[in-house]
């Protein structure tokens, strides 16, 4: 696989060398990169910087790379859902590490931290609106990892088999799986914040358990998984990104993690008035964490 050449089929490539769907190259990437959903979310993170480098978009996938303190940050929007992070992850491993002239894999691997900044809703009673949650684990409903020759730990495969068994999972969905964030990347951000498990949903309404007016299949679900635990560990939120940001970024030789704030609790039924201050404080939190000493 190493040495493979990667057909243009397989790895598609715009005129100037840049992946497809990003329009980037290797050298418009800063080591950090700070991951939003929302393509406006990327200027909320680049006012912080102090000189800005390089921007472009393509669909929703906006980038701005720049300068904050004196080192180099990417501020990158993926859009909604796991699907749209199988894309942006891979296109930005293939432009950090595959050669857009040969086509093959680059003999010394370049390393990203990816950490993805969102919204998120409350599973607990306890978290409090426009508090933080860092992802110690993702919970995926999604089914993308089964696409790939993903091991797990054998932890990662002790907790998603006690979850499913608490759920009762129906044999008709995908399967939930469990991955663990970058431990390190972790342990520098998670300071102040709360910590728990982290349900990477396929939709909004119904895969989070909200009845508009079509009946939901499981009427229990925030119930079994406010439930759940596994050594302290609660099912602290709900969003749609982090599950896939997981396994793939493992998997490809990144480091990854996941903080938000809550601005909704699904249990006290509460929302925030307005979420930007929170968003705000947790962008500055992080880049002042990602910062080398």
């Amino acid at each position: 696989m190493q040495n493979r050449r990667i057909p243009e089929s397989e790895l598609i490539l715009n005129p100037d060398g840049s992946v497809y769907h990003l329009q980037l190259k290797n050298e418009h990437l800063a080591d950090q990169v700070i991951l939003v959903g929302d393509p406006g979310r990327v200027e909320q993170v680049a006012q912080f910087f102090h000189s800005i480098e390089f921007e472009t978009q393509n669909r929703e996938f906006k980038t701005v790379t720049g300068v904050y303190q004196g080192q180099r940050f990417t501020a990158l929007s993926t859009g909604i859902g796991t699907d749209n992070i199988d894309i942006v992850i891979n296109e930005l491993d293939a432009a950090v590490n595959i050669d857009p002239n040969t086509r093959l894999p680059n003999d010394h691997k370049r390393r990203l931290d990816l950490i993805r900044i969102g919204t998120s809703g409350g599973l607990q009673p306890s978290l409090q609106i426009d508090s933080f949650v860092a992802s110690q684990y993702a919970l995926g409903f999604d089914g993308l990892i089964y696409f790939y020759d993903i091991k797990n730990t054998e932890k990662e495969l002790y907790i998603s088999n006690k979850l499913n068994q608490h759920l009762n999972w129906d044999i008709n969905l995908a399967t939930p799986y469990v991955v663990e964030a970058d431990r390190e990347l972790l342990s520098r951000l998670t300071t102040g914040m709360h910590t728990g498990i982290t349900a990477t949903a396929t939709g909004f309404y119904g895969p989070q358990g909200r009845e508009l007016t079509v009946k939901l299949k499981n009427q229990r679900l925030h119930q079994l998984l406010q439930s759940f635990e596994f050594e302290g560990l609660h099912i602290t939120n709900f969003e749609m990104e982090s599950s896939a940001l997981y396994f793939l970024g493992r998997m490809l030789g990144h480091r990854c993690c996941t903080c938000c704030a809550i601005i909704a609790n699904r249990v006290t039924k509460t929302y925030s008035k307005d979420y930007k201050p929170a968003i705000d404080q947790l962008i500055k939190t992080v880049l002042d964490r990602l910062l080398s000493h």
